[in-house]
């Protein structure tokens, strides 16, 4: 068997990209995702359970820990990058995801509300490995097939998504605690499968110095990577994207049940249904879709489909005329958001691929910080018996302009790539 440093093991990623180390990055951004859909429905109840707190007391310290999570992923992302590209992505991937099934076993024992804080501060921290397994996919990567592999991981995260939150509603019923124990053992035996099928993709020529943590905290990463005029707007895109999403996520229960009348079953059924849009766009349309018009004319109209489509949603107020709407405005931002992550890739130096998804990971984690206040702020604005303005769709008109100010941005830059 090959040693896991040796370069020459580096999977090469085929027409099928079913290697067994892609298959590993596959389970580990599949189980980070499922991690986040298992504490939506389940950690608010879990914080009831520990202590007697009302709903609204519940809802403050569900909000605090969440919080925590944010900037420990804010905080580490870019970390955890650099550490990547100084010793390999295998040791880093290995450690995290031993890391997050130490979060785990935390959550299902937690007895008091400040060990459920401590664990999803753990969790924070060892949960920002999508950077490296984002790094992990570039250096095995080709050009051909770049799109394809990242499509590879967006089909990860719709598939977490989906596996999440089903995982947590059945076990749940059962214990509170029983679907994080069996989420731990999850990811304990992803760790053993990934030390034994796992070669690490970053040859030893290619590494860089540890540069400290001066230069790997989150806004040092994000200055250095805005010094280079061609990857700035790769990262005014993605926050632009990222803040429209994550501040949709944030609302869309509430939104739902405010305009629609829907209940929690059909707010879970369509939460269903967006995960299983990014398995079939990110797992099965992207890479072809890349590999015959290329990455700048995909993300270009993907961003206009979902802006389109957010205008549209804002102005509907049945569910039934809503879901195909969704399903276009994911059909869009599902094929844009992989094709910019191939295309930011293939302009930075391969000991740069960690610090590059790890700047790209600290966006997200800042727009998880911002994004749910500012959009629960415009709903409780607009959904009140004395709105400030009779536009219930409000964040998704703003939705709509940000994707549409993320084109522009991308079809100046266009020019120079």
């Amino acid at each position: 068997m090959t040693a896991p440093d040796d370069p020459s093991a580096a999977p090469a990623a085929g027409p099928g990209g079913a290697s067994r180390p892609l298959l590993f990055i596959f389970l580990v951004v599949t189980i980070d995702m499922m991690g986040v859909g298992l504490a939506f429905p389940l950690l608010p109840k879990l914080i009831q359970a520990v202590g007697d707190y009302s709903i609204s007391e519940a809802a403050f310290y569900n909000g605090s820990v969440a919080l925590i999570y944010a900037l420990a992923q804010f905080a580490f992302s870019p970390l955890i990058g650099n550490l990547s590209d100084a010793y390999g992505r295998r040791p880093v991937l290995l450690i995290a995801q031993s890391g997050l099934a130490l979060d785990y076993l935390l959550m299902a024992l937690a007895p008091t509300l400040w060990w459920i804080a401590a664990a999803r501060l753990v969790s924070g921290v060892f949960g920002a490995t999508v950077s490296t397994a984002s790094a992990y996919v570039a250096d095995v990567s080709t050009p051909e097939n770049r799109a394809r592999n990242f499509g590879f991981i967006g089909m990860a995260f719709g598939l977490g998504f989906v596996i999440g939150p089903f995982l947590g509603g059945v076990l749940g019923e059962i214990d509170i605690h029983l679907p994080f124990f069996v989420a731990g053992v999850l990811v304990a035996l992803n760790v053993v499968f990934g030390y034994c099928v796992l070669p690490e993709s970053l040859p030893k020529e290619n590494r860089r110095p540890l540069a400290g943590w001066r230069q790997s905290n989150p806004f040092a990463a994000l200055g250095l990577l805005t010094r280079l005029p061609r990857l700035t707007p790769f990262l005014v895109c993605f926050f632009l994207v990222f803040l429209a999403q994550r501040g949709l996520e944030s609302i869309w229960v509430l939104y739902a049940d405010f305009r629609y009348g829907w209940g929690i079953r059909e707010a879970a059924f369509s939460l269903a249904f967006v995960g299983l849009m990014y398995i079939i766009v990110q797992g099965g349309l992207v890479g072809r879709a890349v590999a015959r018009c290329g990455e700048p004319p995909v993300i270009g109209a993907g961003y206009l489909l979902a802006s389109a489509s957010l205008f549209a949603f804002a102005l509907v107020d049945n569910g039934l005329l809503a879901l195909p709407l969704v399903g276009s405005f994911i059909l869009g931002a599902a094929l844009a958001e992989p094709a910019l992550r191939s295309l930011a890739s293939q302009v930075v130096a391969a000991n740069q691929q960690g610090l590059l998804q790890g700047a790209i990971a600290s966006v997200n984690s800042l727009v998880i910080i911002i994004a749910p206040a500012v959009a629960n702020l415009v709903l409780a604005n607009v959904s009140g018996p004395a709105p400030l303005a009779p536009l219930p769709g409000a964040w998704f008109l703003i939705g709509a302009v940000l994707f549409l100010i993320a084109f522009l941005v991308f079809r100046r830059a266009r020019t120079s790539l």
